[in-house]
This record gives C-alpha cells, structure tokens and sequence, in this order.
C-alpha cells in the first residue's frame, strides 16, 4: 500500500507536465511551482521523442492502480497527436515542438533519444494483453519503415541500423540501438503477413553485429557507437565513442534472443560479457566504467551507473535463469528492466 500511494502521488505531480497547448510534456518540471521547460540543447526548445514516448507502460499502469483515467488519457493523447502528423518516410524525428505540435530538426535514431518510443509501441500491446490495436498497428507501421530506410548490411555481411539526418544516412550505431535485436524478436510473434520468421531473424542478425562490436574490442566489451565506413565495420573510430559504461544493451538482446530461440550462442556471448565484466570493471568498491575498450590497460571512469543493477545484472541473471522467472506472458520490462504485469483481461473481473 505504502508504495501505490507514492506511486500515485508522484505521478500526480507529474500531471502539470502535460499543460502545453499539445499536451506533449515538458522534459523538465519544477514539482513545486509546477512550471515546465525543455532542454536548451534540444532543437528550438523540443520534446524529446524518447523521453514523452516512454510513459506509456508506467502512466497505464498508474490508472490501474488508481482507478483514476487521467494518467491513462494523457498517454494516450501523445499518441492521438503523432498519428496526426506527417511523418518522413513514416519516421519518427526524434524532436517535436510542445508548442506548435510540429516536428523539430528531421534526425531519427533507435538508439539514443529515439529508442524506448519504439520499444513501447509494442510493449503497451503486449502489457494490454495485445488488446492495444493502435499500438500494435504504430509498432510494426515503425519497423517497417525501420527496415526500409534504416537498416543497412555491410560488406562483411553485418546488419546494422545506421542514423537518418535529414534523409542522409550516417552509417553509425550506438551500443543503445543494441535493444532492438530483442525488440525485433520480441515483436515476431505477432508479425504482420506470415512476417514471424523474418523478426526473428532481424533480432538475430542485430545481436550477432553486436556481438561482434564486443569481440572486436581488446577488453571484450562494446563501445558506446561504432561505425561501418571506410572499411571499417563494427568499430569505434572516434576517441570519444570508445568507452563502455556498463551497458545492458547488448545484454538484454542476449536475453531475448535466449528466451525465444534457445540457441545457446545466446548464454555464450552472455558469458564471455560476465567474464570482461569481472576481468576489467569490477574494482574494490563495486563497478566501473572504462574509458577505452581497445587499449590494454584499464582506464576507469570510476562511476558506476544505477542501469547496471536495474538492467544489466538483471538481464545477465534472467540469461541464466529457467524461463518460469518473470515468464513473459505475465510480465513487461519497462525501459530499465523493472517488471509491470500484464493487465490480463480475465484478471479485471477478479478484482
């Protein structure tokens, strides 16, 4: 009980969020005063893609426990507004005026400040006991423009999702975008025209390349991006993309791509990541971050990230678990790996 009504009471000061003339929230809130604003970074003062589109799963979960709609309605309006606009090539730019409704610049990433929008297409379907119409129908509307524009194969035979800046492509991808392997397979069962083997094998190709963005390093473990250009595949060539700080990316698609195919590959790759952890990351007082993957000698960033509890040992503990621990037909992974249920249809009539 404690803990529903902190739940709620939090997300009842959330609400002001939302106040702008779309109802797209502010990325930042002032609790007290209850006065919104965006980041300055952020393209003439936009809404970030992955930020007001990962609060579905949380905010339906909250008109659940509260019986208030509220939280549900405001949700649920995000979507009302993006299925309104024109989008490039049926993409979602990462950047969206809260004021105007209109998109800001037209860069579209499933990696970083686009990822977990995609990611709760299909997973607010898959919560509602695949009752979400609407978000199944975005979900797979996404990948297939995903695949069409985004996803690229390199000569070495790698599949990988670059970044669309303005309809040029930048043949890069971020340790980040390494979720979508697990997305892809986690999506497969409800594919579109017979299209169930394909997503798997999407997921499959997508963490092969990241595996191999890992095993290409001196440490066994992935940069933060790396490139397919100049000859190059699977490689960091910029100092600053160099680093890992405990990521469960790549992890976490391990993790999927176990509980839906078996192959052991999967608990393989898995492990030789828990051996670079322990080899090169752990230090006295708990995890590290490293500042360069491919130099011999550790550099520690000395931090150790909160998503290494909530996401990456989780994950690497759920890879060598029995799929009865949190079975996925009765639970949803939020973004950082905490588990909601699934509202199943028959349990509103129990209550």
């Amino acid at each position: 009980q404690v803990f529903r009504k902190k739940a709620v009471e939090l997300g009842e000061k959330l609400l002001p969020a939302f106040n702008t003339p779309t109802g797209i929230p502010w990325a930042l809130l002032n609790i007290k005063s209850g006065i919104g604003r965006n980041w300055p970074w952020a393209s003439g003062g936009s809404s970030i893609l992955a930020e007001f589109g990962t609060l579905h799963l949380e905010f339906i979960h909250l008109s659940h426990l509260s019986g208030n709609p509220v939280f549900a309605e405001k949700v649920m309006n995000i979507r009302k507004v993006l299925n309104r606009l024109d989008k490039p090539e049926g993409l979602y730019p990462n950047y969206l005026n809260p004021s105007s409704g209109q998109w800001g610049q037209h860069h579209v990433s499933i990696g970083g400040l686009g990822d977990s929008f995609y990611e709760y297409l299909l997973k607010a379907w898959l919560m509602s006991d695949k009752t979400d119409e609407e978000g199944k129908k975005m979900y797979y509307d996404a990948v297939q423009a995903i695949e069409t524009h985004l996803i690229r194969k390199s000569s070495g035979g790698l599949t990988y999702i670059a970044e669309w800046k303005g309809g040029l492509l930048e043949h890069k991808m971020g340790h980040l975008t390494c979720f979508a392997g697990g997305m892809f397979a986690l999506g497969a069962d409800g594919a579109p025209n017979d299209k169930t083997g394909h997503h798997i094998e999407l997921g499959a190709e997508i963490a092969r390349t990241c595996h191999e963005s890992y095993d290409r390093t001196s440490m066994k473990l992935g940069p933060e991006a790396f490139r397919f250009d100049g000859g190059v595949e699977a490689i960091a060539t910029r100092q600053n993309e160099k680093y890992y700080i405990l990521r469960p990316e790549v992890i976490e698609t391990h993790m999927y791509m176990w509980r839906l195919t078996h192959d052991p590959k999967y608990r393989q790759w898995g492990w030789e990541a828990v051996e670079a952890l322990e080899k090169h990351c752990r230090v006295d007082g708990g995890y590290s971050g490293i500042r360069d993957v491919y130099n011999n000698h550790e550099s520690h960033d000395d931090v150790q990230q909160s998503f290494f509890l909530s996401e990456t040992l989780k994950y690497l503990y759920l890879l060598f678990s029995e799929d009865d621990l949190l079975p996925f037909e009765h639970w949803v992974f939020n973004t950082e790996a905490h588990p909601l249920p699934v509202l199943h249809k028959d349990d509103e009539n129990k209550e």
